[in-house]
């Protein structure tokens, strides 16, 4: 076969070629660092590097994001709820300081004043917020726990109880004896046309449910309803029934009576077996309708629903700066409000009514708990509800002591004034000296039961404060808890970002030294082809001739 100068022109380009693309791919990879510049180079590497690149970018997002917002999400909520524990162990080391003896007049400011301030405190722990998000108010990251300032708006609120939030209490009724003053001494009577004594001065334990807020409506269509649960129906949503009797008529009827007509003296008596006080947000009970309500219970057949829930639905529209707003807590309804506080209404200018947490009412109550993905396929909850640690009855009980205090400072001082008005006064003067010791008498003895009543409330408010010391212990438990988790799973995320990018690196990454090599030596192979080619292309078949 004879081979021509064309054929051998073409063997040599060819060859050429080869060596020069070789040559490009070392090149790129030295330039590049990667094995292939694109998937057609090698198919299974670029199917392998898009699958680890994914497990590395998503690691790299829980790892480098995702675990430090929740690290930081449930360190702020750490803080918060240490100072909430703190805040409730002084209250409680201020009722300790007074049950003991003897507990002056100064020692009673220095504890009334203590109290205030720890009041003021404890909810404005629960306003703590992450980034602009406050972190104890579920879904609703946007609304404070508290309102920050003063206004109007009218709620609808269900609370759901049980027997449980019954208690007893002692009621102090003073009569006039704190109107009494140096002008006044010698006329003042007790409301009945009769000199003001002893007898006027009365004690009475009274059975009552402390809502959740006091100053609610005092409007005549806003008196309380009572129901109860009395099952699930067919279609799995929970019954109830208004508080009535075996025939379906309304068992106690809920009657209104304001603070200043002293609704304790009156429960019980005419037929007013349950009483709401506006003011400070009480039912009281009659003995009969307390062992009612006391003898709710849970059926043990049902374990969707609880059969001794008493709901209590009522109305309040002002609100104090540092209140709970009832949307983190109650299933309730509210007015709509615009940025500025004013009420949203609708064309025929009737409010509009924003619904909250309806399924707390039925069987399938959602509770708003946050997750992070913090992994493949894991997630940790990072925040703790207001309900689990802020409970209302923290500030209640602060309520009831401070407001026994107060009628203690104020007895004491109705009898420091009535003793130094009988001191000033002739001892000729027999009739005003009579009328003096019988006042005086009555202070003593309203503030025998008033001492009696405080210490009471400072025993039972060791007790409560210890039960919510322990509620927000378990807060801070739980949440250190998700914090050791969420340090192991920081460290196994670690590993497992290291582990995807050296098996990312190792898939994709060259060996500099053996492409530097191959290079090396594909440079030389080039140059040889180049220089035997120049050599073999001189010589012609006119050569042989």
């Amino acid at each position: 076969m004879r081979i021509t100068n064309k054929i051998m022109q073409r063997n040599n380009l060819s060859n050429i070629n080869t060596n020069k693309v070789y040559k490009d791919i070392l090149s790129t990879q030295m330039a590049t660092q990667k094995k292939i510049n694109r998937p057609s180079d090698d198919p299974v590497i670029a199917i392998r590097s898009l699958r680890l690149r994914s497990n590395v970018t998503e690691i790299t997002q829980y790892y480098s994001k995702n675990i430090p917002d929740a690290e930081s999400w449930l360190k702020i909520t750490e803080d918060a709820l240490s100072k909430l524990s703190d805040v409730i162990s002084n209250m409680a080391a201020q009722c300790t300081r007074g049950t003991n003896k003897p507990f002056t007049t100064t020692d009673r400011g220095t504890v009334l004043e203590q109290l205030k301030l720890l009041a003021d405190e404890v909810y404005a722990t629960g306003d703590a917020d992450f980034a602009g998000r406050y972190v104890f108010t579920g879904h609703r990251t946007d609304t404070p726990l508290s309102f920050l300032s003063e206004q109007e708006r009218h709620y609808t609120i269900t609370e759901q109880l049980d027997k449980n939030a019954l208690d007893s209490f002692t009621s102090v009724n003073t009569g006039k004896v704190l109107d009494i003053n140096s002008v006044n001494y010698d006329t003042i009577d007790n409301g009945a046309g009769a000199q003001i004594s002893e007898d006027d001065i009365t004690s009475v334990d009274v059975h009552r449910i402390r809502l959740a807020y006091n100053d609610c409506s005092a409007d005549a269509g806003a008196i309380p309803e009572i129901s109860f649960v009395t099952g699930v129906d067919a279609n799995g949503n929970i019954t109830t029934q208004k508080w009535a009797d075996a025939t379906g008529n309304a068992k106690y009827q809920i009657e209104m009576v304001r603070y200043a007509d002293d609704p304790y003296s009156q429960i019980g008596k005419n037929g007013k077996d349950v009483i709401y006080v506006p003011e400070t947000g009480e039912l009281l009970f009659s003995d009969a309708a307390y062992k009612d309500l006391m003898a709710t219970k849970d059926s043990e057949a049902t374990s969707n629903v609880n059969e001794g829930e008493i709901r209590i639905t009522y109305q309040k529209s002002h609100w104090q700066k540092g209140d709970l707003r009832p949307e983190h807590y109650f299933a309730c309804e509210a007015d709509k409000v615009d940025d500025a506080g004013a009420v949203v209404k609708d064309d025929q200018g009737n409010p509009i009514r924003l619904n909250y947490n309806d399924t707390y009412l039925t069987t399938n109550a959602e509770r708003q708990v946050i997750e992070y993905d913090v992994g493949f396929n894991q997630t940790i909850r990072i925040n703790s509800r207001a309900d689990e640690c802020f409970n209302h009855g923290i500030g209640r009980e602060v309520d009831d002591i401070i407001n026994a205090m107060q009628t203690v400072l104020e007895l004491e001082e109705a009898q420091t004034n009535i003793k130094a008005i009988k001191d000033k006064l002739d001892e000729g003067d027999t009739t005003g000296h009579e009328i003096l010791q019988k006042q005086l008498d009555a202070v003593e003895k309203a503030l025998t039961y008033a001492k009696e009543k405080e210490q009471k409330m400072f025993e039972g408010g060791i007790t409560a404060f210890q039960k919510y010391l322990d509620e927000a212990n378990v807060c801070v438990t739980a949440c250190g808890s998700r914090g050791s988790k969420l340090d192991l799973i920081k460290n196994r995320s670690q590993n497992q970002k290291t582990t995807y990018e050296t098996l990312k690196s190792e898939n994709e990454d060259i060996d500099i030294t053996e492409v530097a090599i191959q290079l090396t030596s594909a440079e030389l192979t080039y140059d040889a082809a180049l220089m035997a080619a120049g050599k073999v292309m001189k010589t012609t078949l006119l050569d042989f001739i």
